[in-house]
């Protein structure tokens, strides 16, 4: 097969993973609300509907209990059926279905019915959107057995890991980051990226290791590179996967720093940053100099869209965390 390299947004590199993932496979499936004739509300579907017809991607009333549940069926009877939540926090009237029945078919049957579906969600914030248009809910997703949980910060791992997950025997909770759906890069096809629970190490540094994901990952590239120009040289780790959590490649980075930061947008109580500072934390303990630190979102409802820019992990908070992480003198 010939290489070949197209500059795509992640938007654009979402909607290709998908029309191929329809091509190659029948048994794809694809609906939501607003998915089909408009091309959903960030265009993620536009076009599939014209080119595969009305009985693979479809629009549905306006109940996400109702899709998922959809979904649920027509993964038990041989289909991969993929939703949109179209906002993150649109998803919660599903998350019973969500965490009783899709998380829990394989455990509950003893193997013998595995669900092959993709729950998409446009989430976190960085858009100005209102209240129920913005949301960080990766944590109750990770928190929950039997899901996999995914979220892409570069256009080509936005079609990787879509492929991946649409293939995986299991269900994946695909978080889509909204302010990254306009962000650009140049993919080369056929796509050649590591497996979902695989991390990356996007820049390399020898003083500090940042983590993140997602939206943050963006974020953490912009804190290395000022603070390169401050002398302090800063590693960038993209999880890429939440779960399942790629354990070798984090510690591994953490241990060749000795010191590191996570960064997320979500609530820092009881999330997913917590989570990871305490697995590294009890892996690299002796390889630790500082104690890890986290910059999170704050403790309080996702904000109004004037009052956002406070709530999201910026530069500055990100290497005031570096700062405060006992360098000698």
């Amino acid at each position: 097969m010939i290489d070949v390299h197209e500059k795509l947004s992640m938007a654009q590199a979402l909607n290709r993973a998908l029309r191929d993932a329809m091509a190659d496979d029948p048994s794809v499936v694809l609906f939501g609300e607003d998915v089909g004739a408009l091309g959903g509300v960030f265009r993620i579907t536009d076009g599939l509907t014209a080119e595969f017809g009305e009985a693979r991607c479809f629009d549905t009333p306006l109940a996400e209990s109702g899709i998922v549940g959809m979904a649920v069926g027509m993964a038990m009877n041989g289909m991969r059926p993929i939703v949109e939540m179209q906002f993150d926090a649109f998803a919660y009237p599903a998350f019973e279905q969500i965490v009783s029945h899709v998380a829990k078919m394989r455990n509950r049957t003893r193997g013998r019915v595995s669900l092959p579906m993709v729950i998409r969600v446009p989430y976190a914030g960085g858009i100005g959107g209102v209240e129920h248009h913005c949301d960080s809910s990766e944590a109750y997703y990770a928190h929950t057995p039997g899901l996999h949980v995914v979220a892409p910060a570069t256009p080509a791992d936005a079609y990787a890991l879509l492929r991946e997950a649409i293939a995986a025997p299991d269900p994946v909770v695909f978080l889509e980051p909204k302010k990254l759906y306009w962000s650009k890069e140049e993919i080369e096809f056929p796509v050649r990226a590591p497996g979902i629970g695989t991390a990356v190490v996007r820049r390399a540094g020898t003083d500090a290791t940042l983590i993140a994901y997602g939206p943050s990952v963006p974020v953490a590239l912009e804190a290395a590179e000022v603070a390169a120009s401050e002398g302090r040289s800063l590693q960038v780790v993209d999880l890429r996967s939440i779960v399942p959590f790629d354990d070798e490649t984090v510690c591994a980075a953490v241990r060749s720093t000795g010191r590191a930061v996570v960064v997320a947008e979500s609530a820092g109580f009881a999330g997913v940053a917590a989570e990871i500072a305490a697995r590294v934390t009890e892996r690299c303990f002796t390889s630790l100099a500082a104690p890890i630190r986290r910059v999170a979102g704050f403790d309080i409802p996702y904000p109004p869209p004037k009052l956002e820019h406070f709530q999201l992990p910026g530069v500055d908070r990100v290497l005031d965390a570096v700062d405060d992480l006992q360098w000698e003198q």
